[in-house]
């Protein structure tokens, strides 16, 4: 009974190596995170709230009820206004354009709110590395993932909704818990 025992172990051995090599690999934090088929434009544009953020120093004046509107222009940008209340109570509003630079998809998008005479002097990643199918949610992303947003159309997810959410920035390779939820009077 002796040898017998080596054998089997070998192949306890081989067969668990089997299954945790057949498991999926989370995405590799040094890549960039994939982003989603395709985005139609026209019913991703209008407002959208957002939920949670990964803090970032553009946006520290933001205290509560941040959102951003899309709208499609006749050139194919996108024009995008930004608001949020600031601890004063008083409304910020930030003013940028958008473009599209993967038309394949529409996912990938560069965004600029600086302008000097007219001329856009930086542009940064807009991704959209997440999508409901009904375009009731969104999470955007960027190359290196030091920035992200996860946007709903109305003020509050579902627990379903939030597990999606959750599970696509883990399958991007995004740590959920880096997300701070953003509050929401309600008023918007």
């Amino acid at each position: 009974m002796g040898p017998v025992q080596p054998v089997a172990c070998a192949i306890v051995i081989l067969m668990a190596l089997g299954l945790f090599f057949s498991l999926p690999l989370p995405a590799d934090s040094n890549d960039p995170p994939e982003t989603v088929e395709r985005v139609d434009l026209e019913r991703y544009m209008g407002r959208w709230y957002e939920i949670a953020k990964i803090p970032n120093r553009f946006q520290r004046k933001c205290v509560r009820d941040t959102s951003a509107t899309y709208s499609l222009r006749p050139d194919g940008r996108v024009t995008v206004v930004n608001r949020c209340t600031e601890k004063d109570g008083e409304e910020s509003l930030s003013r940028g354009l958008a473009k599209v630079v993967d038309t394949t998809t529409n996912a990938k998008l560069k965004v600029s709110f600086v302008s000097l005479l007219g001329i856009r002097l930086f542009w940064g990643d807009y991704w959209v590395i997440g999508l409901d199918p009904d375009y009731e949610w969104a999470l955007v992303g960027e190359s290196k993932r030091k920035y992200g947003w996860i946007l709903a159309r109305q003020q509050q997810l579902t627990a379903e909704q939030w597990d999606a959410v959750r599970s696509t920035l883990r399958d991007r390779g995004y740590d959920p818990d880096n997300f701070v939820p953003t509050a929401h009077s309600g008023t918007q």
